[in-house]
């Protein structure tokens, strides 16, 4: 799939993988639409690529739907879907001041697992809809899981929980998109310098940096966006989660 002309929709578009997703489909001839609950940051880098900024809930069916109607009014029907929204949970199950709070991981299951789901059905349906590409595509789809979904630490079990779900959607939905011609990816990074990571106390970014092998240092939003363009570009590549962390395993806390 060439990325020059396509119409794009990237959750989680205002800041970190999002953002830096968006810039590099932006600079390589895509039209893009940035969802994100933050609808300022979305509107701040949409006027940078001259995109389209939508504030949006995507664990919220409503929000969900306006945010592809307004894409499509812009651009066109969505033949690439790029899913980085989400939310990190710290929370023993049980802590000090006992059982975690089921609301906390509700909302993180709302919005990291259910909210990919619902962005990538309503993909789905659009994308089943158009005609097929010169490689036979219709759509790709590139969800975000991480490498808690296979070693979370303690503190993450929802989070983990979350990403696990998302792992797990992947060969599923790339079976039974396939007789439509949608790609379905994962990718699960490490310990990326995200505004969620770099909000952490200085002491806590230093002991995640000292876990790494190679490169001994943090990955960049903007290596997550170089495999999102290498996915696009590469047919072959579907129904595979691709773990990019530089070989770091995590620690059980």
């Amino acid at each position: 799939m060439k990325v020059g002309g396509l119409a794009a929709l990237v959750t989680g578009g205002g800041s970190g993988m999002g953002e830096a997703s968006a810039r590099a489909l932006a600079a390589a001839g895509a039209r893009v639409a940035i969802a994100d609950l933050d609808g300022a940051a979305a509107a701040r880098v949409a006027r940078d690529i001259d995109g389209i900024g939508i504030e949006t809930d995507v664990g919220q069916e409503t929000s969900a739907v306006a945010a592809f109607q307004r894409a499509r009014d812009a651009h066109g029907p969505v033949r690439l879907l790029v899913n980085c929204a989400g939310i990190a949970t710290a929370g023993r199950i049980v802590g000090r001041e006992g059982p975690l709070a089921l609301a906390d991981f509700e909302r993180t299951i709302q919005v990291n697992l259910i909210g990919t789901f619902s962005m990538m059905r309503l993909a789905a349906a659009e994308m089943a809809a158009l005609d097929p590409l010169d490689t036979d595509e219709r759509g790709l789809i590139i969800n975000t899981a991480s490498v808690a979904a296979y070693e979370g630490q303690i503190g993450q079990a929802a989070y983990s929980a979350s990403k696990g779900g998302v792992v797990g959607l992947t060969v599923p939905a790339a079976r039974e998109l396939a007789r439509h011609g949608i790609r379905v990816m994962t990718i699960a990074p490490g310990l990326i310098a995200t505004p969620m990571l770099l909000t952490m106390p200085d002491e806590v970014k230093e002991s995640l940096v000292a876990t790494t092998l190679f490169p001994h240092r943090l990955g960049q939003p903007e290596e997550y966006a170089k495999l999102v363009l290498a996915i696009v570009d590469n047919v072959l590549l579907n129904g595979e989660v691709v773990r990019l962390d530089g070989a770091v395993r995590l620690a059980p806390k």
